[in-house]
């Protein structure tokens, strides 16, 4: 697929690495924001923002959430919403289909935790893009993934193909992944490959590390295959305009 110049390799350790790139004009055709809609464009990657501690203890939380339920496909997610959570396969807010029980499954240190990580990585987005992290805004979807080899069952299983974020999903401006596993050690393949003309720029994950860049054209990419084991991250995504915000997840 060209050539492939590796942006991060597993086992080092990033302080901070950005990397400036022309943007795109998708951001033309919606409404812009000023102050937070990207006019300097680009992607990072960072081993300093979240501990792999901390990364393991989100883990266990998508764990938790997606023992409830999954695609047959090799591709599942839980979705984190404002309301709770919710398993996509099946589309079920796990909060109103467990009911009380849900206080079994999840606890409040386990959102607690959630918000603390999604404002860290917030205002590491916004320092990199020099803005406001109050003008940008959570939004969906945000979910956690698991990926295994299982063949694809869907087209929604198909996660490997190229594609843009802004396109996909019109309110996106900013988009990170925290990954919650280890290339190499818990799964082969799999890496994060930008995808430019005439190379490819791939992350290496690691539990702990966050990646982070504007979700436009300038950015497409995909996923690789994972050959075998289970790749486990969380993509967080922010917009800018506020009719397009939603809260955290809490206990209720």
């Amino acid at each position: 697929d060209g050539v492939t110049e590796v942006l991060a390799h597993r086992r080092e350790n990033l302080q901070d690495k950005f990397i400036e790139i022309p943007c795109s004009e998708d951001y033309d055709s919606h409404r812009r924001f000023e102050g937070c809609t990207p006019r300097k464009c680009g992607r990072g990657v960072t081993d300093a923002v979240i501990t792999r501690e901390e990364a393991e203890r989100i883990r266990r939380i998508a764990e938790r959430g997606l023992s409830l339920g999954g695609s047959d496909g090799g591709v599942s997610r839980v979705r984190v919403v404002n309301v709770g959570l919710t398993i996509l396969k099946v589309h079920k807010n796990i909060y109103l289909y467990f009911g009380d029980k849900i206080q079994d499954i999840f606890t409040e240190e386990d959102f607690a935790l959630y918000r603390d990580v999604r404002q860290r990585i917030q205002q590491r987005i916004a320092q990199a893009f020099g803005i406001n992290s109050s003008s940008m805004y959570l939004t969906k979807p945000t979910f956690f993934s698991r990926i295994n080899n299982t063949e694809a069952k869907t087209t929604h299983d198909e996660y490997w193909h190229p594609h843009v974020d802004k396109v996909t999903y019109g309110s996106f401006d900013y988009t990170s992944l925290l990954y919650l596993s280890d290339y190499s050690e818990d799964f082969g393949g799999g890496r994060f490959v930008f995808m430019d003309a005439g190379s490819n720029k791939t992350i290496e994950p690691q539990a702990g590390r966050v990646s982070f860049f504007t979700s436009g054209s300038e950015n497409l990419h995909r996923v690789e295959k994972v050959h075998w084991g289970t790749r486990y991250a969380i993509t967080i995504s922010f917009t800018c305009n506020p009719d397009h915000g939603i809260g955290d997840p809490v206990l209720t």
